[in-house]
Order: structure tokens, then sequence, then C-alpha cells
């Protein structure tokens, strides 16, 4: 059965703005960001979601373990975050749509944590907001056909990635599966729902922004409550995510070094290349810039040169 949901003015708004930016973030190559950026940007997701979550380390904490430094913060906190590390390392071998993956992350995002990660409750749970019961969640006998049916509407091809990672993210938190971790585990699978579609998530922190608005985001998810279906929170994740793309444009206003074009480049060729290559690939260079950038990677001995001239090729050391 496909969850209910209405397509609004609002949400129409923002899907053809959200598809306007990443049309503009692909033309930019920043789906080829620099490995740096992109380690800076994970540590600020796993930072945010931890602390919607109650966490405390901060993100120099959360790069100091990811350098395997020492660090002072309770061992739970330290645990959360290797965690979470290890999940998002490992987050494109993971399949949005296989339920079995999905029980593997929270396996892997729960270890040492609660007794028995990786599996749905065998009891029932409430969720509390000061004295006040928010929500009583389905029943545990019913957890396994809900989230077979949560599964299959993910396999459905005509509903729009965006729309369908918002949906399940508020779907799982209704049916809360786990005693512990489902909003981790929301935010994760909507990052890797996204992803399938436009790997630009993987780097892009909108987690951070739903940290700041912890009020709004809950807000959204009682007022869906409420109206029995997903309207609301798909209005305020598209925003959220909207917003993330923004950011991300803004930030990316400084042309890319030397360094990372090499970085870049590196990463996303196997085989012999020439200059004309490397030009093909960064089009708003010139063929100067082609030539200093592949001088100074033969100089750091990040690739080799054979040939010369118009005959000269280069390949990764």
């Amino acid at each position: 059965m496909k969850p209910p949901y209405d397509i609004t003015s609002e949400i129409l708004k923002y899907i053809a703005s959200i598809s306007e930016k990443i049309g503009v973030v692909n033309a930019k190559f920043l789906t080829k960001t620099n490995p740096t950026l992109r380690k800076q940007n994970q540590i600020k997701t796993i930072h945010s979601s931890l602390s919607i979550e109650g966490n405390t380390l901060s993100e120099e904490q959360i790069t100091a373990i990811l350098e395997n430094k020492r660090i002072a913060g309770p061992q739970k906190d330290i645990i959360e975050v290797l965690n979470a590390l290890n999940v998002y390392k490992n987050l494109a071998q993971l399949k949005f749509d296989k339920e079995k993956d999905f029980l593997k992350a929270h396996q892997s995002l729960m270890k040492d944590l609660i007794e028995n990660p990786g599996k749905y409750r065998t009891k029932s749970v409430g969720i509390v907001k000061g004295s006040k019961v928010e929500h009583i969640a389905p029943p545990a006998e019913n957890l396994s056909y809900l989230m077979k049916d949560l599964f299959a509407y993910l396999k459905n091809k005509s509903e729009l990635a965006l729309i369908k990672s918002c949906v399940f993210h508020y779907e799982m938190e209704f049916i809360h599966p786990f005693m512990d971790g489902n909003g981790r585990m929301g935010r994760l699978w909507q990052t890797l729902i996204l992803m399938n579609d436009y790997p630009i998530f993987e780097f892009i922190p909108f987690e951070t922004l739903i940290s700041k608005n912890q009020d709004e985001y809950y807000s959204a998810l009682s007022a869906s409550d409420k109206e029995g279906k997903s309207t609301k929170f798909i209005e305020y994740m598209l925003q959220i995510i909207d917003k993330s793309l923004s950011e991300l444009l803004e930030n990316s206003t400084k042309k890319l070094y030397e360094n990372d074009r090499i970085l870049i480049f590196m990463e996303n060729i196997n085989q012999e290349f020439t200059r004309k290559d490397y030009i093909n690939y960064f089009k708003n260079i010139s063929s100067a810039t082609a030539s200093r950038d592949l001088k100074s990677a033969v100089d750091s001995k990040i690739i080799t040169k054979t040939g010369d001239k118009k005959m000269t090729v280069y390949k990764k050391n």
C-alpha cells in the first residue's frame, strides 16, 4: 500500500528549486568534490545527526577520532561516533530498497550501545515529550508486515526519489521499528535513497540544518501524525534539502585549485590519459593551466609521463 500524502504547491515549488540546484551542482563538477571537503562534510553529518540524539562530542573531537587520536569524552558518545563513521564509510555498499541492508546498517550503527542491534523491537513503545505521550508506535507484532510494505514502496519506480526519501523517513519514524536508533536511521536512510539518484547527497550534510532547527523537525513529524499523512514532513524536509544545496553552492564559489583538480581527476580515471582528456574533464581551464597541473603532478610523483609533445600520455602511479 502506498503511504498517504498530498502533492501541494509548496512541495512542487521545492522540487523545482532542488532540481535546478542539482543541475548547477553537476555542471560545476561538485559531485566530484575533493576528498578533504568530502571528509569535512561527512564529519558535519555525523556530528549533527548524533547531536540531535544527545551526543556531546564536537566536530573537532569527531575529526580526532577519525584520525585515530585519543580523546576525552563519554564512552557511549565515542562508540556512537565510531559506529557512525564505519556506517557512513561503507554507505555506498548498502542498497536503499533492501530490508536486510537496513537491518545490517542498524546493527553497525547501534553496536555495543543496545541489546540485539539490527533486530526489530519486541515490545510496545511510546514517545514522551516532557510529561506528555507524543506518539504511540504500532504494536511490535505488526512490525514485520509494516516494514515489508515500506520497503515494497521503495521499489516503486514511479515515485520521485525526493518525495520517496521524505515519505520513508516519516513512515519509519512513525512505525518506530527499533527500541533505539530510529531517528539516526531515518536520516541515514533518507541520504541513501537520495544518493541512489543523486550522488551529490553523499556529502551534503542536511542534518546540520535539522540540528539547528530541531523543534521544527519534531513539529513537522507531529503535524504529519495528527493529519495521518506525511505531507507536512515532506514540505519540511524538501525545504531543508533546498537550503542545504543553496549553502553548498554559496560555499563553492571558490575556484578549484591545482591540487584539488588533480585529486578529483585521479579519483575518476583508471587508464592512461592525455592532456586533452584532462582539459575535456575540466572544460573551463586553459591548455596552459592543464600543462602546469600535469607537470606539478609528475613532479609530485602522482602520475608518470611517457612520450613527447603530441604523443605524451600520463598514467596514475
